[in-house]
């Protein structure tokens, strides 16, 4: 399976909103530094994930982004394909070409298995993700981590500001 980097990035930037819904929008900002993808590339998968409608923008302050739906209604598979991704296994990249320009044995295999995966994908909600365990510990580390990080800027401000 090749899933690159911007469908993996836009299902965590999903997740992140998914699991701080209840503090209202969400800010790339906050996103960006508790999940380490740089500011810049979340605006432009944004962009795509609010075409896309899954997500809301609020603007001013406080503003960020929401789910566009309950995250009971949208499905990682959604997500992927709206920043443009494709779940494909084959080495030809469905085209059929595998082969000095035809297709191979196992063309077939590989093609029934990205639609496998795609279906997977299909079958989970940000809301399977966000009631596991695992991933309201991680969560719960990350949040803790950003706190500590935002408190030692505002400990750096203040001693800056005294000099």
């Amino acid at each position: 399976m090749r899933l690159t980097t911007k469908g993996r990035y836009a299902v965590t930037a999903m997740l992140d909103i998914a699991l701080h819904h209840d503090q209202g929008p969400v800010s790339l900002a906050d996103i960006s530094q508790r999940q380490a993808i740089s500011l810049s590339y979340l605006e432009q998968l944004f962009a795509k994930l609010r075409k896309s409608s899954l997500v809301n923008s609020v603007r001013g302050p406080g503003g960020g982004y929401e789910l566009e739906r309950r995250s009971e209604a949208i499905y990682v598979a959604e997500i992927i394909d709206a920043v443009n991704e494709s779940v494909d296994t084959t080495k030809c990249g469905g085209a059929g070409d595998c082969q000095a320009g035809q297709t191979c044995l196992t063309h077939h295999l590989w093609e029934d298995l990205s639609d496998q995966i795609h279906s997977f994908l299909q079958s989970i909600s940000l809301a399977d993700l966000v009631t596991k365990n695992e991933v309201k510990e991680i969560s719960e580390n990350q949040d803790q981590r950003q706190i500590r990080m935002n408190d030692r800027g505002s400990d750096l401000r203040l001693s800056a500001s005294s000099l």
